[in-house]
C-alpha cells in the first residue's frame, strides 16, 4: 500500500489530476470567473480575485496533513479548468471525503467529473486502502447531489444547520458515502459512465 499521503498525478483520457500548487493562479482565477462560480452562494467555489488566498488555505491545510488539494487539467488544451481536494483525511480508520470540487462552467456536464471522480476513487480504495469515502454538500445544491448520487453514493444522514455560511444562512449537510463493498459495482459503473460520454 502506497503511504496515506503520497500522490504525484493521475492521468485519465479527458483529465489529469495534479497537486495543487501557485503555478496554476491564473488559469484557476480565469476557470472560476467563468460561470461567476463565486456568486453561487449555496458553495465555495473562490473569488478569483482571491485564488491566491485559497491556495495558500489549502497548501497550509495540506501542510497540516488533514487535506490534499489538487488541481483538474483538461488534456485537451493542457489548462486548469478546476480544483477538487481529499478532505478530512483520517489514516487511522482509512476514510477521506472527496469535495471542494468546482470546474469552470465550460467543463460541466462534460464526463470530466465523471471521469475525476472515477480516478480519486480509484485511488482512495486501491492505493490509499481505504474502506470509505465520503462526499458532503449543501441541502439547496440539487446539482452537487444529483451528481454525488449519480455517482453510486448512499446518503447516510443530514447534518441540520451544520455550518454557517459566508452570508449568514444555516446549512444543512447532505453526507454520502460509498464504502469498499461497494467499490466494485461502482468502479464498473463509472466505467461505463465514462465511456457514454466519449462515445
Amino acid at each position: 500500500m502506497e503511504n496515506f499521503f503520497d500522490f504525484t498525478k493521475l492521468q485519465g483520457d479527458t483529465c489529469t489530476i495534479i497537486p495543487l500548487s501557485y503555478e496554476h493562479h491564473d488559469e484557476l482565477s480565469e476557470a472560476v470567473a467563468d460561470g461567476e462560480l463565486c456568486k453561487l452562494w449555496y458553495t465555495f467555489a473562490p473569488d478569483p480575485q482571491k485564488m491566491q488566498d485559497n491556495i495558500a488555505l489549502r497548501l497550509k491545510l495540506k501542510q497540516d496533513g488533514t487535506m490534499l488539494p489538487f488541481t483538474v487539467v483538461d488534456n485537451k488544451t493542457h489548462k486548469a479548468i478546476g480544483m477538487t481536494t481529499y478532505l478530512n483525511m483520517d489514516k487511522e480508520n482509512r476514510r477521506v471525503e472527496i469535495g471542494g470540487t468546482w470546474y469552470r462552467k465550460s467543463a460541466q456536464r462534460t464526463g470530466i467529473n465523471t471521469e475525476c471522480k472515477l480516478l480519486l476513487l480509484t485511488h482512495a480504495f486501491e492505493s490509499m486502502n481505504c474502506i470509505a469515502v465520503e462526499f458532503r454538500t449543501h441541502a439547496l445544491n440539487h446539482q452537487s447531489r444529483q451528481g454525488i448520487e449519480r455517482l453510486g453514493a448512499k446518503l447516510d444522514g443530514v447534518l441540520r444547520n451544520n455550518m454557517i455560511m459566508p452570508d449568514g444562512t444555516f446549512r444543512d449537510t447532505y453526507v454520502y458515502s460509498i464504502i469498499v463493498s461497494e467499490w466494485p459495482t461502482i468502479k464498473t459503473h463509472l466505467t461505463f459512465l465514462k465511456g457514454k460520454y466519449r462515445a
